[in-house]
């Protein structure tokens, strides 16, 4: 898997994933490298955000191994996609752990913008700057979450998965999910600071006296004619 490396924002469809595990069990190895293409992508992303860093590949080819080894203990009719991710966030543990390094926020960079852009290369450099500042703030707010709490919020939004695979990968019950995640986006909300324009920003808060300002010359000016005409 050296070397590969997928740009699309969200895994490939598999048209009927519980065939193909059930030909990869009876011996067909075409059928895991379709498994492999399908989530590579999201593997890669997971590992990035998790923080594996450089050895990203390493981690979602070791993951891929183990699953292939593992599938034997595959509950059927079980979704595989967060199946692998426990593992490819397991393996990233176990990587970093080896290499005594702390996961840093160059990682989850990584896992927001490997697999599609989020500032299309034609925007001006201004507005591109801007995002940018935004995501060193967002990342920079997660690690100041619970490791429970930033995992939650990596699984659902960061690597977009819905609340039940987010229960799955992690092994929480769903209840756990939406709690965690929901002590997490408020304080995220306390930490980010809200977008220029926005009700009680800065600027918000400068347009909106800016056009209270506004009305209230408005409705001096009119007093003003109207006190003239009675002159």
């Amino acid at each position: 898997m050296k070397g590969v490396r997928t740009r699309e924002g969200s895994h490939a469809a598999v048209a009927d994933e519980a065939d193909v595990i059930a030909r990869v069990r009876a011996g067909d190895a075409q059928a895991y490298a379709e498994l492999v293409r399908a989530y590579t992508g999201i593997a890669l992303r997971a590992a990035a955000a998790f923080g594996a860093g450089a050895d990203a590949e390493d981690v979602v080819q070791s993951a891929f191994f183990k699953a292939y080894q593992a599938l034997g203990r595959f509950k059927a009719g079980a979704s595989f996609r967060p199946w692998l991710l426990r593992i490819v966030a397991n393996e990233t543990r176990n990587t970093v752990r080896s290499a005594v390094r702390l996961r840093c926020a160059a990682g989850r960079a990584a896992a927001l913008t490997e697999a599609e852009p989020l500032i299309p290369e034609s925007a001006d450099p201004a507005v591109a700057a801007l995002e940018g500042e935004r995501r060193r703030l967002l990342l920079a707010a997660l690690d100041r979450l619970s490791t429970e709490q930033r995992l939650a919020v990596t699984y659902r939004y960061l690597l977009d998965m819905d609340e039940a695979e987010t229960a799955e990968a992690l092994g929480w019950p769903r209840g756990t999910v939406k709690s965690r995640l929901n002590r997490a986006l408020k304080k995220l909300g306390k930490l980010l600071p809200l977008p220029d324009g926005a009700p009680g920003s800065p600027v918000g808060e400068r347009a909106e006296g800016h056009r209270g300002s506004r009305r209230g010359g408005s409705r001096r000016s009119r007093a003003d004619e109207g006190g003239d005409e009675h002159g």
